[in-house]
């Protein structure tokens, strides 16, 4: 495909998206019609669909229009390309603008525009995030950072980097996790790599390393991750320690694909469809559902599908998490909430909720690690029963 059958395609997905469909669903369907477009044509086109999401508002200023079509006009404008050359109408590219698309658009002026969120979430990331507010949200307008974790089962950072270069992937070590790497270039092929293959690094965000990393395992014979998903946080946790690792998920497909990461990375985690049934515990872990508001730099479409009426239900399911949770934690045990949220109300909130309902709990963490160029947004908060 050429640049310009590209920016077609990202049109065609992006209306699609723009009535209602999601984006996963919206790529999945072209792909599939596509059958001409190769790897790097759907790569390409992939990424100019997410970028155009994480800068919907102000890329439909741009463009002068809140259309695939605007979206893309936009998005080349913002990046300071030339777009005839792209809207020429040869081949499968775009038809060449009318009169109207080049003289039209506007620089964003609300703050709404600028910062690419919806009015009614700006008071909620102000209250949430005070001064750091607008640097959380202009950082959701660019791509999140490839992060690998190495599993120190199988080797040292160093050696990781020297088996990633083997197969031409230049990994460097960043400061937010101990067993922390960041890929810049040739993220493909990481699952290509002997690396992954053979369980020495796995994918996962830094903030997410850093929190893992800073639960503290002594003591802990039996530790469960009670909304495990894919399995990534609990992997990370069974690299560090020799104890019984579980894992439980209310959607248990979520998890099918954990034993045999888990087999690549060397550890042992026993899958539970009723996690009451194997308790007490001595560490649980919820990695509860949520906005997801910090990781919207890899999912931009949530940010827009985000309505308060989901939000609150977010709330209240989180809220029924750790009640289930703290009933299975042991005597002297302890009870780990996380998110990859920025808002106060699902993440500080909570812990104090928590604290009012359970009078029987000391909490001993509470951290947040902002959105950046090694990690998510994310929260972590650790109560110890007494």
């Amino acid at each position: 495909m050429t640049p310009g059958a590209r920016v077609a395609a990202a049109i065609g997905v992006l209306d699609v998206i723009l009535a209602g469909e999601a984006a996963e669903k919206a790529l999945t369907g072209w792909a599939r019609g596509a059958r001409y477009a190769g790897s790097k044509d759907r790569a390409a086109v992939r990424d100019h669909v997410f970028q155009a999401l994480r800068c919907k508002r102000s890329y439909a200023c741009l463009g002068g229009a809140m259309t695939g079509r605007g979206l893309m006009l936009g998005a080349l404008r913002d990046a300071g390309e030339s777009v005839l050359p792209l809207f020429s109408g040869d081949g499968h590219a775009p038809a060449p603008l009318s009169v109207d698309e080049a003289t039209g658009g506007r620089a964003p002026e609300t703050d709404g525009e600028r910062l690419d969120l919806p009015d009614w979430l700006l008071p909620l990331f102000r209250d949430s995030l005070g001064k750091r507010a607008e640097a959380a949200a202009l950082a959701l307008r660019g791509r999140a950072p490839l992060m690998l974790r190495v599993n120190v089962r199988r080797a040292t950072r160093d050696e990781a980097i020297a088996l990633l270069a083997e197969d031409g992937l230049a990994a460097d070590p960043v400061s937010i996790a101990p067993m922390a790497l960041r890929l810049d270039e040739g993220a493909r092929g990481v699952a290509n790599s002997r690396a992954f293959r053979e369980g020495v690094v796995e994918l996962q965000d830094g903030s997410s390393q850093a929190a893992m990393a800073a639960l503290d395992l002594t003591g802990a014979g039996r530790v469960l991750d009670y909304c495990a998903g894919g399995g990534g946080k609990v992997l990370a946790l069974a690299a560090r320690a020799d104890a019984a690792f579980f894992a439980h998920d209310a959607a248990p497909r979520r998890m099918a694909d954990l034993p045999a990461r888990a087999a690549r990375a060397g550890v042992r985690v026993q899958l539970l469809e009723n996690a009451r049934e194997a308790a007490p515990y001595d560490l649980v872990l919820c990695d509860a559902p949520c906005s997801g508001s910090g990781t919207w730099r890899r999912n931009p479409d949530a940010k827009w599908r985000l309505s308060a009426e989901r939000l609150a239900e977010l709330g209240r399911t989180q809220g029924d998490i750790l009640d289930q949770a703290q009933a299975m934690v042991a005597s002297h045990g302890r009870l780990a909430y996380a998110t990859c949220s920025v808002f106060h109300a699902e993440n500080e909130a909570q812990s104090d909720h928590f604290m009012a309902r359970h009078p029987g709990w000391r909490e001993i963490l509470r951290r947040r690690w902002p959105i950046g160029a090694q990690g998510d947004g994310f929260y972590l908060w650790v109560a110890e029963r007494r």
